[in-house]
C-alpha cells in the first residue's frame, strides 16, 4: 500500500458541494491500495503512519508523533498514486488494486487507524472529490508497505 502523508494546520474534502470530512491540525493522508495487497499491509501502513515522527517538539524537533499530538487524521483514496509514467506521456494505472478490492482495503487501513486511536475522517471512495490543505511545514512523506503474501480479501 502506498499513502502520500501531509502535515497539515487543516484539511477537508468536498464531494457534491457538501463537506464530508474535515480536520484541523493533523495528516492528510492521499492512500492507494496496489495488487497484491491484502489487510497486512493496510495495518503495517496505518500502525507506521500513528508512530511517524513528523510533528515538533518543544525543541522544534519533528519527535512527536500523531499519537502523541492527539492531531487527527483526513484518509482521502488515491488510486493515481500506482501511476506509471516510464512509457510514454500518459500514466498508467495498471498496478492499483482493483476497485472492489482497493475500496476495501481504503476502508480497513482507515478503521485500523481510527483504532490506532487518531480521530478519522474520510473521503468517499471513488467519488470526484475537491481536497482542501494547509500543508505545515510544508512537510510532505511518502509511504509504501510493498505486499508481503499474506492473505488477501476475496473479491
Amino acid at each position: 500500500m502506498r499513502a502520500l502523508v501531509q502535515r497539515v494546520s487543516e484539511a477537508s474534502v468536498t464531494v457534491d458541494g457538501t463537506v464530508i470530512g474535515e480536520i484541523g491540525v493533523g495528516v492528510l493522508v492521499l492512500v492507494c491500495a496496489m495488487q497484491g495487497d491484502s489487510t497486512r499491509e493496510a495495518e503495517k501502513l496505518a500502525e507506521k503512519l500513528a508512530k511517524l515522527r513528523i510533528f515538533g517538539d518543544t525543541a522544534g524537533k519533528m519527535n512527536r508523533a500523531l499519537l502523541d499530538t492527539g492531531g487527527a487524521a483526513l484518509v482521502v483514496s488515491q488510486f493515481t498514486l500506482a501511476a506509471d509514467t516510464t512509457r510514454g506521456n500518459r500514466p498508467g494505472f495498471s498496478t492499483a488494486a482493483a476497485p472492489d478490492l482497493g475500496a476495501q482495503l481504503y476502508e480497513h487501513f482507515a478503521a485500523h487507524l481510527a483504532s490506532l486511536g487518531p480521530r478519522v475522517e474520510t473521503g468517499r471512495f471513488g467519488a470526484d472529490m475537491k481536497v482542501g490543505l494547509i500543508n505545515d511545514g510544508p512537510v510532505t512523506i511518502w509511504l509504501e508497505i510493498p505486499p508481503d503474501g499474506g492473505e488477501k480479501i476475496s473479491d
